[in-house]
C-alpha cells in the first residue's frame, strides 16, 4: 500500500475495561466519545518516522521497537517472503494511541496473520500510548479488532487463512494488554524479571544466601587462577563483531551438545544478530559485552537496553577448563551490577525456563497465544497447531516429562555430533 488505509470506526457504549478481570479494571469516569482512525502499512519506511517518535514515550518492550523489527525484516523477513502489516490507531486529533507491529507470512498450506519478527522476539505486543486505557474507555477493543482483521483480509496481499498470535504477556507497560481481550491460552514457556535498585552488594546478599555466596566466591577465585578477570564493554562495531563471533561459536558447540536447532544456521539470522552488533540505526538498543579470563573468553552477552530495562538476550560460554568454575553465573553477575550501576528499574532474564531464572526473578510472567480461524482452509490446519501447542505446554509444564524430553533430545544431539565428526574425519581431503 503506497498510501495508509484509513477507516473511522463508532465509538461504543460498552467500555475496554469490561473485557478485563476486576483487578485490572481502570476506574475513571466516562471519556467524551472518541473515534479511532485505524491506518494499515506494508512498508516499513512509510511509518518509520512516526513509529520511532512513538516508542520514544509508548509502553512495550524493546521487541517492539522499529530498529529491532526493521532489522529483523530485513535480513529475515524479506527472505521468508513475510508481508508487514502494521497498524496504527489514532484518535480525533491525529494523536498516536496504538501501534500493532503485525505481519502475513505465507506457509505451505496456508498464510498467517502473526506479529512481525514474531519468532526472535520473547514479548509480543501493541506499543500503547500512556492515555491508552482512558481513551479506550469509551471503546470496546474487540470491535476495533474486527475491523482490523476485516480491512486487512479486504487487501489482496495481506489476506489470510489463521490467526496466531504467541507470546503476549498479560500487561504492556503499566496498562492491560488489550490482546488479551481476545480468546487466549497460557504459552508453554513462561518469562522472568527481576526490579533492581541500590547497589550491587545488597541486591547480591537479597538474592543470595549466604552459602551460595560463598559457593561463587570460591568460583572466582579459581577463575582468577587462571587468569586476571576483566569485564569488556564493546565500544565500536569491530569489538562488537569480534565479540558476537565468540558468543555464536561458543553457542553453536552447547547447541549441538543439546540437540538443539542452531538459531545461527537458519537463513539470515546470523546476518541480524551481526546487524544488530554493528548497525547504527541499532546499535544503541543493543549491550556487547564478554569476561576474560586472561586472555580466553570465559564468557560473552548481547543483551538490549530499552526505556528502563535491560533484556537478557544471548549468553554463552566458554565450554573448556574454564567450564568448571562457572564463567557464565559470573559474568551475570557483572551484568546485573552493571544495569545497578546504570540506573536501570528491570533485569529482564526473558523466555524460557532455565532453573537459574527463578533464583534471581521477583516476577514470573505468564505469556499468552491467540489462535482462531479465518478460511475454510486454515480450519484444516487449525486441530493440529491447537494439539501441537497443548501437548508442548504439557511436556514444559510436567518436570518429569520435560527432565525425559531433554535428556533425550541430548542423547539425540550427541549421537548426531558423533555421526558428523566422524564423516568429517573419513572424508576425502
Amino acid at each position: 500500500m503506497a498510501s495508509a488505509i484509513s477507516a473511522r470506526l463508532n465509538d461504543y457504549d460498552e467500555t475496554f475495561a469490561d473485557a478485563l478481570a476486576p483487578d485490572q479494571r481502570v476506574l475513571a469516569a466516562p471519556p467524551p466519545p472518541t473515534h479511532i482512525e485505524l491506518s494499515f502499512y506494508d512498508d516499513l519506511t512509510d511509518v518509520a518516522d512516526e513509529w520511532r517518535a512513538f516508542e520514544r514515550h509508548a509502553e512495550g518492550t524493546v521487541f517492539q521497537t522499529f530498529g529491532w523489527l526493521s532489522t529483523w525484516q530485513r535480513y529475515i523477513g524479506d527472505l521468508e517472503g513475510v508481508r508487514p502489516a502494521i497498524v496504527v490507531g489514532r484518535n480525533g486529533s491525529g494523536d498516536t494511541l496504538f501501534l500493532l507491529p503485525l505481519a502475513v507470512q505465507t506457509g505451505r498450506f496456508i498464510r498467517e496473520l502473526v506479529w512481525l519478527g514474531s519468532e526472535l522476539c520473547d514479548y509480543n505486543a501493541p506499543l500503547l500510548a500512556p492515555s491508552f486505557s482512558t481513551c479506550m474507555l469509551g471503546q470496546r477493543f474487540c470491535e476495533i479488532w474486527q475491523r482490523v482483521l476485516t480491512e486487512l483480509q479486504g487487501h489482496p496481499r495481506l489476506r489470510y487463512d489463521l490467526v496466531r498470535l504467541e507470546k503476549m504477556p498479560a500487561m504492556v507497560g503499566s496498562q492491560p494488554n488489550p490482546m488479551l481481550t481476545l480468546a487466549v491460552a497460557p504459552n508453554p514457556s513462561g518469562a522472568y524479571s527481576t526490579r533492581l535498585s541500590g547497589n550491587w552488594e545488597p541486591f547480591y546478599a537479597a538474592k543470595r544466601s549466604s552459602s551460595t555466596r560463598s559457593r561463587d566466591r570460591g568460583k572466582r577465585k579459581k577463575l582468577t587462577e587462571l587468569g586476571d578477570l576483566a569485564l569488556v564493554h564493546a565500544k565500536n562495531p569491530i569489538e562488537s563483531r569480534n565479540s558476537l563471533d565468540t558468543l555464536v561459536a561458543q553457542k553453536s558447540r552447547a547447541f549441538a551438545r543439546m540437540g538443539v536447532s542452531n538459531i545461527f544456521a537458519r537463513p539470515g539470522h546470523l546476518h541480524f544478530y551481526r546487524a544488530l552488533a554493528t548497525d547504527a540505526q541499532v546499535r544503541h538498543l543493543v549491550h556487547i559485552s564478554r569476561l576474560d579470563c586472561g586472555q580466553r573468553p570465559a564468557a560473552v552477552n548481547i543483551g538490549l537496553i530499552f526505556h528502563d530495562c535491560y533484556y537478557h538476550l544471548q549468553a554463552s560460554h566458554d565450554d573448556g577448563e574454564l567450564s568448571r568454575f562457572g564463567p557464565g553465573a559470573a559474568h551475570l553477575h557483572e551484568l546485573l551490577r552493571y544495569a545497578i550501576d546504570r540506573g536501570l528499574k528491570v533485569f529482564d532474564f526473558t523466555i524460557g525456563d532455565e532453573p537459574y531464572k527463578r533464583d534471581w526473578c521477583d516476577q514470573v510472567l505468564t505469556l499468552f497465544d491467540h489462535l482462531s480461524i479465518a478460511t475454510v482452509r486454515g480450519s484444516c490446519v487449525f486441530p493440529l497447531l491447537l494439539a501441537k501447542n497443548r501437548l508442548k505446554r504439557r511436556i514444559k509444564q510436567t518436570p518429569q516429562l520435560w527432565k525425559l524430553f531433554t535428556r533425550a533430545r541430548a542423547i539425540y544431539g550427541s549421537l548426531l555430533l558423533r555421526t558428523r565428526t566422524g564423516i568429517a574425519r573419513f572424508a576425502p581431503q
